[in-house]
């Protein structure tokens, strides 16, 4: 009788050693093993995004959000939809940010019921202020897919062919209810090549795992909120792989200068912009703005398309961030330091190269370390070593 005991006392024990081994070596070996796993990860990243041969520049996202009532489970801090409207605030910020030139498009549902709170527009201020203004909405009933996708695609289907045509699903409940078969609206948006890509905040839905595999999405349930931040900005923020099917045409684009009329100026007449079309938060009249070189309507922002002719109005700045998209930069070439003597220092940082790796630029042949590798190829998108070249007669 007092075997078994014994045996359990042991076992908790023998346990409970372990786990303050494992803290005890936390600057060891498990520490190097952590690390080693977010290097690998990150590498794998950066290989991934650089073997794209090109990436699209102009995209039109639809972000469909679950307002059912699993919204309101607390397992995300204070609850799911809090959560995810503060989420997606600093997903359209970075999403214009690395995609200037695109559009975005807000989408709620909930009561088996889609609803269209903004439409495709290149204005991050305007979905933002929808969203903060979406925070105390009432969670109800269950969302419907069908209804989602199909009122996405009313728009979607009328987007030139050189542009993407993207659908972001953010699923909290486990069940849809849709008026009709989901599986035939799947096959439309295949042929209509709008990939779909799904975020699950409770656990994978198998219409879920089909909707994405036909339609190249990807499909990815959350692990807590960090995880959840992380999948957002990752792997949505950076444009889809061009398809090797899509069409290649030329875009009329207009590059208005700013003007501005001092208040003092006596001939100075203060005018509307387009914008209040959009019933956005405009300050009504104003001096300045951009003009459209076409038509001459005014505007206060860029970018934007002009409500008269249609023209896409943007800035230079715009292009440039979005030219790299077109043409990713190179994997760097990861080689031993000790093999390499005389390079001790890294190209950009100056720092020595302490860590047993180094990343070198095939073109210039400069040497980086970790950190400095990552930057370059998630931030600055260009090799500092190659522009030194370049500079240099």
């Amino acid at each position: 009788m007092d075997e078994e005991p014994e045996r359990t006392k042991r076992w908790e024990g023998g346990y409970e050693r372990t786990w303050e081994i494992l803290k005890e070596d936390e600057s060891g070996s498990l520490k190097a093993t952590v690390e080693e796993i977010l290097f690998q990860s990150k590498r794998d990243r950066i290989i991934k995004s650089c073997g794209q041969i090109r990436l699209g520049m102009m995209r039109h996202l639809f972000v469909v959000i679950d307002c059912s009532r699993s919204m309101e489970d607390q397992d995300l801090k204070p609850n799911r939809l809090t959560a995810t409207l503060k989420l997606m605030e600093a997903f359209i910020e970075e999403y214009f940010d690395q995609n200037p030139i695109s559009q975005v498009g807000i989408i709620f549902t909930k009561n088996k019921r889609a609803e269209k709170l903004t439409d495709l527009s290149g204005n991050p201020k305007k979905h933002i202020g929808v969203l903060k203004k979406e925070v105390d909405t009432v969670c109800v009933g269950e969302p419907s897919l069908y209804n989602s996708l199909n009122l996405a695609l009313q728009t979607l289907k009328h987007m030139p062919g050189h542009t993407s045509r993207e659908i972001l699903i953010i699923l909290s409940s486990l069940t849809t209810c849709d008026p009709a078969n989901i599986y035939e609206m799947i096959q439309t948006m295949k042929s209509l090549k709008v990939r779909v890509s799904v975020i699950g905040l409770s656990a994978e839905v198998r219409v879920c795992t089909i909707l994405t595999r036909e339609t190249g999405g990807s499909y990815h349930v959350i692990l807590d909120e960090s995880h959840f931040k992380e999948l957002l900005l990752t792997l949505h923020v950076k444009p889809p792989p061009a398809s090797s099917s899509s069409e290649c045409s030329l875009i009329r684009m207009g590059f208005p200068q700013h003007t501005f009329s001092s208040s003092t100026d006596q001939n100075a007449k203060p005018s509307f912009s387009m914008a209040l079309l959009d019933g956005t938060n405009d300050p009504g009249l104003s001096l300045g703005g951009y003009l459209c070189p076409q038509c001459h309507a005014k505007y206060l922002e860029l970018p934007v398309e002009c409500k008269v002719c249609g023209l896409t109005l943007v800035s230079a700045p715009h292009l440039a961030r979005s030219f790299h998209h077109l043409f990713p930069l190179h994997v760097f070439i990861e080689t031993p330091v000790e093999n390499t003597p005389e390079k001790r220092f890294c190209e950009s940082c100056q720092g020595e190269l302490k860590d047993k790796r180094m990343f070198t630029c095939p073109s210039c042949r400069s040497a980086f370390c970790v950190e400095c590798d990552h930057f370059i190829h998630d931030t600055l998108h260009c090799c500092p070593g190659c522009i030194h070249c370049q500079r240099t007669p």
